[in-house]
């Protein structure tokens, strides 16, 4: 069962056990909502259920069931948050995908059909996705995914199709 990592707890938030959680995840209200259980990547602490979510400026806070004082807060700092890629939903948008359908997915030229490489990773800066591809001598490309050079994702045939701005796969 494939899992997704969905966010990272950082520091304790306050005196009454809240948390900073870095999201990996499109929806935090909805990912975050209360009573949502989540698998974590620690054996001491194998799910967290969510008492509590809110935004403080630019940081998400979350408040997790039985963790009521920032010392125990303390101790899940570094944590990261899982669920089962099989409880997602199918995206709305028939031209959304979420990272785990890309990685792995090989990259072709839209006119000579050449492999170019394979995602190896989904990277979220402010303005547009980027694929990270690697390529067959083994160094990476960034690629926006933007319709304009991404116009064909193929999921059932396990690649993307891409056209090209001049200098890059050079």
């Amino acid at each position: 069962m494939t899992q997704l990592q969905v966010g990272r707890i950082g520091r304790a938030h306050g005196i009454r056990g809240e948390v900073t959680v870095t999201p990996f995840t499109d929806d935090p209200s909805a990912r975050f909502a209360v009573g949502s259980e989540l698998q974590t990547d620690s054996s001491a602490r194998p799910v967290l259920v969510v008492s509590g979510a809110r935004q403080s400026g630019p940081v998400q806070v979350v408040g997790f069931e039985g963790i009521v004082d920032r010392n125990t807060a303390e101790t899940l700092r570094g944590i990261h948050l899982l669920v089962d890629a099989e409880s997602l939903p199918e995206p709305a948008d028939e031209d959304e995908f979420y990272d785990h359908q890309l990685i792995g997915l090989a990259v072709h030229h839209h006119v000579s059909g050449e492999v170019l490489g394979e995602i190896v990773d989904v990277m979220h800066p402010p303005a547009a996705p980027v694929l990270v591809v690697r390529r067959p001598d083994d160094t990476e490309e960034l690629v926006p995914f933007v319709s304009a050079i991404v116009p064909d994702v193929d999921l059932a045939a396990r690649h993307v199709t891409v056209d090209l701005p001049d200098g890059m796969f050079e």
